[in-house]
């Protein structure tokens, strides 16, 4: 049975994926930007995002099996994305160099508020059920 902790981490790993496939797709020159490499060297950009997915494949699977150590790296993770938002608004201002499109910067920055509500949600529930909701399990 999944929880509702789980299932907001499921669904953000998903659209995570989701976004990492059609960015890949639609706009592959974001991807040479962030990650400097030549236009001839596509191959390194794919082996570099399936890697990429088979990690978020494997927290995925942590998730389910409510292993403590995805719970902890998730919620530091999650956290942590609340950072993207001033750093998207500093870029989008032109205080700091922007090395992507004005649309990728903004949802950069949605992404980074997303993961912090869920970030705040997975200590809310921690501290009301443990982790991935153990102790609401057992009972």
């Amino acid at each position: 049975m999944v929880n509702r902790t789980q299932a907001l981490v499921l669904g953000f790993l998903l659209v995570a994926l989701a976004s990492v496939l059609a960015i890949r797709i639609a706009a592959p020159e974001v991807y040479d930007l962030a990650l400097r490499l030549p236009a001839d060297e596509r191959r390194w950009e794919s082996v570099l995002l399936g890697a990429l997915a088979v990690f978020i494949l494997l927290l995925g699977v942590g998730v389910l099996r409510r292993w403590p150590w995805t719970f902890w790296l998730i919620t530091v993770a999650f956290l942590a994305g609340v950072l993207r938002a001033p750093v998207a608004i500093l870029q989008l201002t032109g205080i700091l160099a922007a090395d992507a499109p004005t649309w990728y910067l903004v949802f950069q920055g949605l992404l980074g508020m997303g993961q912090f509500a869920i970030g705040l949600a997975m200590v809310a529930a921690y501290r009301r059920a443990g982790v991935w909701g153990a102790s609401a399990a057992r009972r």
